[in-house]
């Protein structure tokens, strides 16, 4: 099978109260591609840099089994670049800086070479530009799912509305779907983000786990308790890669088979808050993955022995 990521490949700066960087490599794009590599080898990529973004990151992208085909570089531009500071809570945090360059006025051309591809994640941009790769495709894929945030909820709703009717994963965090469904209760907030057109919804929660929604069934995924968070940066895009990933290589959406998905994406992403920016997700290996799989198993393993 093979998985489509559209999403932004570009420079943070990022401060934690466990110390700051300079500009480090960043964007939904980069941590989804990352995380999906563990998992799906057939990937494929559009996305837009300047030219001052490093040909040795592209390269190391690439070699992760990921086609840069549709990877723009916008000579005499420079990449999209943001920087934040997070709390103390590692909950929060103030946005420094965003300076869009290329990412202003992107325009995602779709390759040729893409056209069939089998699952397709729509990363964090713009609702119109999301739907215009939808449109841009000649063949739909099994399944798209989508990641969007609270900013375009903000500015531009309908246009948010009409791209959600065309998919069917939403991938969102609990203060998102608040905000989207204007439902405090998420049990009633995933009915009424449903009914926008998407069948299945995953609300994070952040160190407090990840709820799957398709129908009338829900699934409760657990936070793996950790010792340190040292940056929260890309944890959401790193759960949406992996998850995507594992649905892609296994070529079964079944609600059973996106529960394992949603412990692949939870276990990849509680890697990445490990060290700043990509850092450890290009540390860790398959066999480190698993043995995190498996912890995630055991913390909600338990044997009912009688009924009260």
């Amino acid at each position: 099978m093979s998985l489509l990521t559209v999403g932004s490949v570009a420079f943070d700066a990022i401060e934690t109260p466990f110390g700051k960087t300079d500009k480090i490599i960043g964007g939904a794009g980069t941590y989804i591609a990352l995380a999906a590599s563990f998992y799906e080898n057939n990937q494929k990529i559009v996305s837009v840099v300047g030219e001052d973004f490093p040909q040795e990151m592209i390269d190391l992208i690439a070699s992760k089994g990921v086609d840069v085909t549709g990877l723009q570089i916008k000579k005499g531009e420079k990449t999209f670049f943001w920087s934040g500071k997070y709390h103390n809570d590692m909950n929060s945090r103030d946005t420094l800086v965003t300076e869009l360059n290329v990412l202003g006025d992107f325009d995602p051309i779709i390759p040729d070479s893409y056209q069939n591809s089998d699952y397709l994640l729509l990363g964090n941009l713009s609702p119109q530009v999301q739907r215009q790769v939808i449109e841009r495709l000649e063949k739909r894929p099994k399944l798209i799912a989508m990641d969007t945030m609270n900013f375009w909820m903000d500015i531009a709703m309908d246009e948010l509305k009409k791209t959600l009717a065309m998919v069917d994963v939403l991938i969102i965090n609990d203060e998102e779907a608040r905000q989207l469904s204007k439902e405090y209760s998420l049990v009633k907030a995933s009915k009424v983000i449903r009914d926008m057109g998407p069948k299945y919804l995953i609300i994070k929660k952040g160190e407090h786990g990840a709820l799957l929604f398709h129908a009338n069934r829900v699934f409760f995924a657990p936070a793996l308790p950790l010792d340190d968070v040292f940056d929260p940066t890309g944890a959401g895009d790193t759960f949406a890669g992996g998850f995507m990933g594992y649905i892609a290589s296994t070529d079964d959406f079944s609600f059973e088979n996106m529960k394992r998905g949603v412990i692949v994406g939870s276990a990849l992403a509680s890697f990445c808050v490990e060290k700043f920016g990509t850092d450890r997700l290009l540390e860790i290996t398959k066999e480190n993955i698993n043995e995190r799989i498996e912890r995630f198993v055991q913390l909600a393993d338990f044997d009912m022995l009688q009924t009260i």
